[in-house]
């Protein structure tokens, strides 16, 4: 069933990632044949749902993907492990973004703060805000020189 989600205007929309469409609808949208959808399906370059029954169901958003395919292979010639680079290096694209938004964030918040936070990095690359007070003599350096 498909999600449901309340905008701040009071007006629902249905959830991008609910997989709604069974392939023969999603196929018609998207403009291609179904025997093409699970050829992409067992290539990866879309991951429907799956029904109870082993059925595909395809999201909004998987026909966007499918129609973004399609552009990419039929108007600019772009062979199908192209698109699956330029697929994935979008969806890096993506997770980055979010993760700039959560520092940006989180620096918005240490400049709201005393001024006293320091970030600190683990192994993995996740960061973190730590409370410590300055040490007694501590002052800020310049990255670069003074012009």
């Amino acid at each position: 069933m498909a999600r449901i989600r309340a905008d701040g205007h009071g007006l629902q929309k249905v959830d991008p990632d609910a997989p709604i469409f069974v392939i023969s609808v999603a196929a018609q949208l998207s403009g291609m044949h179904p025997q093409t959808l699970r050829s992409y399906d067992r290539m990866g370059l879309v991951r429907p749902s799956r029904a109870s029954g082993r059925g595909r169901r395809y999201s909004a958003r998987d026909v966007s993907r499918l129609r973004l395919i399609q552009k990419l292979s039929k108007e600019d010639g772009i062979n199908l492990e192209g698109i699956r680079r330029i697929l994935e290096m979008q969806s890096e694209l993506e997770e980055l973004r979010g993760q700039v938004a959560e520092l940006t964030e989180q620096i918005r918040i240490a400049q709201r703060g005393t001024g006293q936070r320091l970030f600190s990095a683990d192994r993995s690359g996740g960061v973190g805000t730590l409370q410590h007070p300055r040490p007694a003599g501590w002052q800020r350096q310049r990255a670069l020189p003074a012009k």
